[in-house]
Parts: C-alpha cells; sequence; structure tokens
C-alpha cells in the first residue's frame, strides 16, 4: 500500500487546480490539515470579516474533501513559529512520511515554511512545495541584472512571454479515494468573533468563486475595460476574496479569460486583456513580497519617503475612517467598506490617495484599516496597493498622482447614483450636487463641510514630496 501523504492548506482552500493535493494524490492516500493560527492572523491585522470568510472557506474545504473520502485534522497551534512542530507531531501521530503545501509569501509564512522544511527533513520526513498561488512564481522572472521587477509595465512584458502550457496546465481535483477508517475528520470550530458583515454577500466556497468567474465572463467582461471604474456599474469579477484564499486558482481565472480570447491572453478583446492585466498585477505583488521583504516589515518600498513628515492628526483619520471628509465620493466609498467588507478598486486607489496626500497622514494607518474591514485583505495586494496610492512604492509618481476627489466622482460616478446608494441623505440633490454640496444644502442635510481644499492640499503634498529631494 503506497504511503499515507499529509497535505497542509493554507490560502489554498480548494480541491481542483490544488497542485499540492493533486500531487500527494498521485502518490498515496491522502490526509488533510488546516493550522488555526487566531492570534497571527489577529497581530497581522486581519479583521473580522476576513477571517469569518476564512473559517467559512475552511468549513466548504471540509465538505469538499469529505466528497473525496480524505480526512481533515484541525491543529490550533495560535502563532506561526508553533505550526512546525504541531504538523510534524500530526505527520508522525499518522505515519505520513511526506508533507505537501503550497507557497505562501510573506516573509512570516516563509519563516514557517523553512523551518516546517528543517524539522520534518530532521526527522527523516520530506517536505514538497509548489507555487500555487501564483501564475509565474517569484524567482521566475528577473531583469537583465537578475534582479527582481520594481515596474510593473517590464514585469507584465515578460510576464506574458512567460506564459507557456505548463504555467496553464488545470489540476483536476482527485479522484475519490479509499476511505481511511482509522482516522476521524475534525470539526471545523466556529470563528470566536461575530460577523461584521452579511455573510450572504461572500458566500464562501469554491463552487461560489467558479460561478462568479463564469458569470463574469459570460457577460461583465465584455464591458470591463470601458466600466471597470464605475462603481455603480457592477463591472468587476468581485473574486479578489476568493483568489486571496484561494477558493479558486488564478490559474483557472487565466485559463477561462485565454480561452475566452480565442487563445490570447495579450491581445484580442481589450476588455479580456485588461483583466487578464489585473492577474498579472496580482503576481507582480507577490513577487514584490520575495524580491523585497522589507515591504513584510512595515518598511516603504522607496527608501527615501521614511522621511516623509506625515500629519498625526487622529481627528482627520477618525472622520476618513467614518466617511465624514465632506467629499461625497470619499465618504460613500469608505460606507460601502465599512458595510461590506470590500471597496470598488478605483476608489481604494481614490480614498487612499485623499489620506495620503490630502491629509497627508502616514499610509500604514490606512493599510491598518483597510486590512482590518476588508474580506479580501491580502498583505502583497494590500500594501502594493496603499504604497502606489502614497508614492512610496513601485512606479510610484507622486507630482502626477494626487487625485481630485470631485473630479474623480463626476468623470466615475456621473449621475452619484453610488454616492446616494451609501450617503442617502443626499438623494434629493441634483446630480452636480451630489458631488458638491452647497454649504446650505450641507446644513440642512447635516453633512459636513471639506475638511480640507483640494488645491490648498495639493500644493501641500507637492512641497512635502519635493523636501525630500
Amino acid at each position: 500500500m503506497s504511503a499515507r501523504q499529509l497535505v497542509w492548506f493554507r490560502t489554498d482552500l480548494r480541491t481542483h487546480d490544488n497542485s499540492a493535493l493533486a500531487e500527494a494524490a498521485r502518490q498515496g492516500p491522502v490526509i488533510a490539515v488546516i493550522t488555526l493560527t487566531r492570534k497571527q492572523w489577529k497581530a497581522h491585522g486581519h479583521g473580522d470579516n476576513k477571517l469569518s470568510f476564512w473559517y467559512r472557506g475552511f468549513s466548504a474545504l471540509a465538505d469538499d474533501l469529505d466528497q473525496l473520502n480524505i480526512p481533515l485534522k484541525v491543529l490550533s497551534p495560535d502563532q506561526f513559529s508553533a505550526c512546525p512542530e504541531a504538523v510534524l507531531e500530526l505527520a508522525q501521530s499518522l505515519d505520513c512520511q511526506q508533507l505537501h503545501f503550497n507557497n505562501d509569501y510573506g516573509i512570516n509564512e516563509r519563516n514557517r515554511d523553512d523551518e516546517t522544511v528543517r524539522l520534518f527533513k530532521q526527522d527523516g520526513r520530506t517536505v514538497q512545495r509548489y507555487d500555487d498561488g501564483v501564475i509565474i512564481p517569484p524567482g521566475d522572472l528577473l531583469t537583465g541584472n537578475d534582479e527582481y521587477y520594481k515596474v510593473f509595465t517590464p514585469f507584465y512584458k515578460a510576464w506574458l512571454k512567460a506564459l507557456d502550457q505548463q504555467s496553464l496546465d488545470i489540476h483536476e481535483a482527485p479522484s475519490r479515494q479509499k476511505s481511511l477508517k482509522s482516522i476521524d475528520s475534525d470539526k471545523v470550530p466556529a470563528p470566536d468573533t461575530p460577523d461584521a458583515v452579511d455573510n450572504s454577500l461572500w458566500p464562501a466556497g469554491t463552487e461560489e468563486a467558479e460561478d462568479r468567474l463564469e458569470r463574469f465572463l459570460g457577460s461583465r467582461a465584455r464591458h470591463y475595460k470601458d466600466r471597470r471604474d464605475f462603481p455603480f456599474d457592477q463591472a468587476t469579477s468581485t473574486l479578489s476574496p476568493y483568489l486571496a484564499l484561494g477558493m479558486i486558482s488564478p490559474r483557472q481565472c487565466l485559463t477561462a479569460a485565454i480561452h475566452k480570447n480565442g487563445g490570447h491572453a495579450g491581445d484580442g478583446d481589450n476588455n479580456l486583456t485588461s483583466w487578464i492585466s489585473e492577474l498579472a498585477w496580482r503576481d507582480f505583488y507577490q513577487h514584490v513580497l520575495v524580491g523585497f521583504p522589507k515591504v513584510s516589515r512595515h518598511e516603504p518600498f522607496k527608501s527615501e519617503t521614511r522621511n516623509i513628515k506625515w500629519r498625526q492628526s487622529k481627528k482627520d483619520f477618525k472622520a476618513w475612517c467614518e466617511g465624514n471628509t465632506g467629499y461625497p465620493l470619499v465618504d460613500a466609498a469608505m460606507k460601502q467598506l465599512v458595510q461590506t467588507g470590500w471597496m470598488h478598486n478605483r476608489l481604494r486607489m481614490v480614498t487612499a490617495m485623499f489620506l495620503t496626500k490630502h491629509l497627508l497622514i502616514d499610509w500604514h494607518w490606512g493599510e491598518a484599516f483597510f486590512l482590518e474591514h476588508l474580506v479580501d485583505g491580502e498583505l502583497g495586494a494590500n500594501n502594493g496597493g496603499w504604497q502606489w496610492s502614497a508614492s512610496t512604492g513601485t512606479d510610484a509618481s507622486p507630482y502626477f498622482r494626487i487625485f481630485n476627489p470631485t473630479t474623480q466622482s463626476k468623470r466615475f460616478d456621473p449621475a452619484g447614483r453610488f454616492i446616494i446608494h451609501y450617503l442617502p441623505a443626499l438623494s434629493n440633490l441634483s446630480e452636480k450636487h451630489r458631488h458638491e454640496p452647497t454649504a446650505s444644502q450641507r446644513r440642512e442635510l447635516h453633512y459636513p463641510e471639506t475638511i480640507v481644499d483640494h488645491r490648498a492640499a495639493r500644493e501641500r503634498a507637492l512641497e512635502t514630496f519635493k523636501s525630500l529631494k
């Protein structure tokens, strides 16, 4: 009889197109394990929305594994540092000679996994690792100087050239295995905090993720490039939470989009290629985590920006968090985040730039607030997006990236429909005044005055960044 294989699930909560699971099943009967590192997750800033979705994802995975006769064991070591020993002890108790897992890319996660490999090797057991959360693994794309890319556009060109059949091959879910009668599955516990948002907004599991992908490619993708920046249109895929926890693989998304695009990734339908480029952005930020580990340590990507004199205004930060800045699009976006656990991508840029440029408040504050509320909160994308907006990160151009929130509002929500969805008090105003209520309208509707003047704030931001030189 083949040796038992242990598969450690983390942010790859799926049985379909899972490299670690597929390879383990080819080598012998599989036992699955998850580690509930509550204290570590909290220390990393994950809020109740993400944790609730994570736990529901574990439960959905447990159901899928049960259909395959794969028992699931649940460990609760609290911290990453305790995981290697806990997983090894489980392997010893279950007589599993080999462990399989898909890589994570944050520095704490990589330290955890390296220590796991060391302990297993010391015990005479082997570990097989896979790059399954990205399409092109970190380290496979380097510049002519053998360095990680710092700018997206050349990375994207190299990424497109690197796509081959191997990077697009989908691993089918393994066949149902013979029951391991001596091993019972553990029950996934409920999260220890109440749900912060309506769970029906984010049903967990692979089936929901694959349905969203099919619906998106079947309709909304046809207008993606033209309408993706319009938050009321709901033109995006809303797959980010499912990708963040691996309920669907980026490879599945890419192959489906390429198939829809007649076999093309970088040319063809510009709506589809535009969406494919977003998958490349996702890869890019994971590569940045590995190539520049300082970003996992809360450091700016551009070292010179450490010297920015950020304002420490808790009052202004509170107004931003609560959606009381007096700029309707910014306020509506912040309401969307708190009420739904998600924010439209264009609005993530608008609100992040408002905090860091208009209010000149440290991007770390905003990054942490987003991670606390986002159901799709993930270090690479969240940190990358915040540093991009703050002009401390990759592709940073401070003199061009100071969005005027009122101009953005008029351009991407021209009728103010998104605004009044989250700020219903403004619904009786004309379309024009939904973007800029008059002073009397603000008083009448109890809507705040703007906490900062755009022109003055822009000049202050420009002078602050010029002073770095």
